[in-house]
């Protein structure tokens, strides 16, 4: 099995239909012990449920959005795991009234809260994540979107939280790769998770999406747990920086026809 024997980190879990969880399966399936987190007690039960699935988990609750919080995290990991070989970010959270209307509306409180958790949460786990990850070859994977690049509808503010997020995959690439610790973003097509359930539109979005990819299918969970484990694994050893786009082919077109 390519993780047997290796430990790592999901954040991001809310349900079996979170994208968090079907990394969490894929990586599990090939042998890792993962930890998992949750965030309050209104997602614990469908976490814990969801983890009893999995080989010895540990489970910690973690708010992103509180330094002492991702602190204890990794006390916990540290305790319970004794390191990390890798760390999936699947976090992002932004005002649902944030999402309609034009961009040019957009509060500061929720400009400063789609930033805080859906982009700084990254750099504020892999800091800390980091001296738990070194001699290891660690890598970190966070999810991020096509609307960090191009302009989507009724994604507005976490688009361009996306955008730092991507930005921030490059910078931490390039301050932890002496480390040897790798940092990518897989950029996922439209899936329908509890997270896109608040964007308006969702079920127009996906059926553009299956129209008019190159493959002509919307994006599955399973590709992008696959395209995770890739990317956690060593036989993505040479890959840093990286956006790996797991979306049928979406982002390469222009005008699907005339």
């Amino acid at each position: 099995m390519l993780l047997e024997g290796k430990v790592g980190l999901v954040l991001g879990i809310a349900n079996k239909r979170s994208l968090a969880w079907g990394i969490a399966q894929a990586v599990s399936r090939e042998g890792a012990r993962l930890a998992v987190t949750y965030q309050g007690e209104r997602l614990e039960e469908n976490v814990r449920e969801l983890a009893a699935g999995l080989r010895d988990p540990v489970i910690l609750p973690c708010d992103v959005g509180r330094d002492e919080d991702i602190e204890v995290l990794m006390q916990g990991v540290q305790k319970e795991l004794g390191g990390l070989d890798f760390v999936v970010h699947a976090v992002a959270y932004a005002l649902r009234e944030e999402l309609d209307g034009e961009f040019l509306n957009t509060s500061r409180e929720g400009y400063r809260l789609a930033q805080d958790i859906s982009s700084y949460s990254l750099t504020a786990v892999a800091r800390r994540a980091a001296p738990l990850m070194e001699g290891r070859a660690g890598s970190i994977v966070t999810l991020t979107y096509l609307g960090g690049e191009r302009v989507v509808p009724h994604y507005n503010v976490m688009g361009v939280a996306k955008a730092a997020l991507d930005m921030s995959v490059r910078y931490l690439a390039a301050d932890l790769g002496p480390r040897g610790i790798r940092v990518n973003a897989i950029s996922a097509g439209p899936v329908k998770t509890l997270a896109a359930s608040g964007v308006h539109g969702i079920s127009k979005m996906l059926e553009y999406h299956r129209m008019h990819a190159p493959l002509r299918k919307n994006t599955e969970q399973e590709e992008v747990g696959d395209a995770a484990l890739f990317l956690v694994s060593p036989l993505s050893r040479g890959v840093t920086g990286e956006v790996v786009h797991v979306d049928g082919g979406f982002h390469v077109m222009g005008m699907s026809s005339l």
